[in-house]
């Protein structure tokens, strides 16, 4: 891997310390050096629902100046992202607490989950894709803790993401591929 997206999970919280919030971020940018790249990510969960949603292509200025993104509610946060440049998939929506997202409020969904051992989980992901004709599909590790180690997921480009904007452009191109890695 060349570059991670670095998302701290924001669910079930009133109001989030920015500050705090990107602190994990800072400590990744800083540990990457000169040959790994980082970009700021997101995993959010309006309040008083289940469903978790993953935002790339976003910067610091993004998550400074929305205020409580989690009351927002997906019509209005969609919006938000949208004016941003960014995108936003579904993450995960075959876990049995989530429901599956209005798809006019979501550019596409994660189809590879790393955590979800139940490969049903993600084959019922990509036949979801496959019949919303969603354009961006992703894949990721969901790796929130040190037991977590062995989930790998991302993308295999041809070319290497430097910015958001490289990230946004190949996902929206559909020029790449899912690392489905078994679980190690």
């Amino acid at each position: 891997y060349s570059f991670l997206t670095f998302g701290t999970d924001s669910s079930f919280k009133k109001q989030i310390d920015v500050d705090k919030y990107l602190r994990g971020y800072h400590h990744a940018l800083e540990a990457a050096g000169e040959d790994f790249t980082v970009l700021l990510g997101m995993e959010i969960r309006y309040f008083a629902t289940t469903n978790d949603y993953l935002v790339y292509g976003i910067d610091e200025d993004f998550i400074r100046k929305n205020g409580n993104m989690l009351f927002k509610g997906s019509r209005r946060f969609y919006e938000l992202v949208k004016e941003s440049g960014a995108i936003i998939v579904q993450a995960h929506p075959f876990r049995p607490y989530i429901h599956r997202a209005n798809p006019k409020y979501i550019d596409g969904c994660e189809v590879f989950n790393g955590k979800d051992k139940d490969k049903d989980l993600n084959q019922k992901a990509q036949e979801w894709a496959k019949k919303e004709n969603f354009k961006i599909v992703t894949g990721g590790a969901d790796y929130h803790r040190e037991s977590q180690r062995g989930n790998v997921s991302g993308i295999i480009t041809d070319e290497k993401i430097n910015t958001n904007a490289d990230l946004v452009r190949i996902l929206k191109s559909g020029n790449y591929e899912i690392n489905m890695a078994e679980h190690q």
